[in-house]
């Protein structure tokens, strides 16, 4: 089998360019995605604590191991700390439970889910809310602080590389002036509505790789923003060139993200899309429709994920979500 094209980490490391993205996926369907992905050739998936699905994904990577389908080298696994965990004495214990859940004795990479803090009454109180609905943060948490114990876990060995997620260019300058191992990557929203070309030209400048999560543009959430604009892989220039190319329309902006240099973690709950959207490699966009893909940038009202699922997230110190397109 052709291995996948991969992105250099600062670490020396490399990150397959395309992932299987397991988010909202649960039990039963997440085992067919996953046994689906590495049929046809993905060695990149991408979960999370908060996911709640580590242990069906855990299992099926233990069937492939156990016998022998495939070597742990050649697999590269994401897990990220959650939200109720930011704080330095909390990250070695939850990366702890992850493993356990993954069986796995490392992953390769370790990521903090969000830069906003919260506090739960115990360890499964994952989403805690008060009587009220509001979520209940932590309005103390030290990113900094936090980023320090991340980097305990490479010295153990049980993360190979660690990174963010969903920070702003601020938070990520905050972390790159006191760390002693470079995040290896930064996971945020990124498709062609919401290009983050900030993000990217300063992640670039600093040598911090960009993984790209919703790369399809979520098309099962409607379209966000001030501007009328149909559902991406639904505009008139990604259907037109998925025509030309002969191919489908989600493969057009995965290939699109991937020539930008962008790994992408699209997720399908269809074994055929889960296929189709490994099948990016064989064909290439020219200079001219690359342009065309990238006129279709709507800045921050392109965004599809606010947080304000949240409820009361606006108040914590560190939801600054959002200013890195402005």
């Amino acid at each position: 089998m052709k291995s996948v094209p991969s992105v250099d980490l600062p670490n020396g490391k490399k990150m397959p360019i395309i992932g299987i993205g397991t988010f909202q996926a649960k039990s039963e369907e997440i085992k067919a995605i996953i046994n689906t992905a590495l049929e046809c050739g993905y060695r990149h998936i991408d979960t999370a604590f908060l996911y709640q699905n580590e242990s069906a994904i855990g299992e099926v990577l233990d069937e492939w191991l156990s016998s022998g389908r495939i070597s742990r080298e050649d697999l590269f696994v994401t897990t990220k700390l959650p939200m109720v965990a930011n704080r330095a004495a909390d990250v070695g214990r939850f990366l702890d439970k992850s493993l356990t859940n993954l069986q796995l004795s490392h992953v390769d990479l370790f990521l903090i889910h969000h830069p906003v803090g919260m506090k739960g009454k115990n360890d499964d109180d994952i989403l805690p809310k008060d009587e009220l609905g509001n979520m209940v943060f932590d309005f103390d948490t030290d990113l900094e602080s936090l980023y320090k114990a991340m980097e305990n876990q490479v010295d153990s060995g049980k993360a190979k590389s660690i990174g963010l997620s969903n920070f702003d260019c601020k938070q990520v300058e905050r972390i790159l002036k006191v760390c002693r191992i470079k995040p290896a990557n930064h996971q945020v929203e990124l498709h062609a509505y919401y290009q983050q070309r900030k993000m990217r030209e300063f992640c670039k400048e600093h040598g911090v790789s960009i993984c790209a999560y919703a790369p399809l543009g979520a098309p099962y959430k409607p379209p966000r923003g001030s501007k009328e604009v149909p559902v991406l892989l639904e505009h008139p220039t990604v259907t037109s060139l998925a025509s030309g190319h002969n191919k489908t329309p989600a493969q057009i902006v995965l290939r699109f993200l991937i020539q930008l240099g962008i790994i992408v973690i699209p997720k399908s709950s269809r074994p055929e899309r889960v296929r189709e959207n490994f099948q990016v490699f064989d064909f290439e966009l020219t200079s001219p429709e690359m342009a065309s893909l990238e006129e279709l940038d709507q800045g921050i009202d392109g965004r599809l994920f606010d947080f304000q699922v949240f409820k009361g997230i606006d108040r914590h110190p560190e939801f600054t979500f959002g200013t890195q397109s402005r």
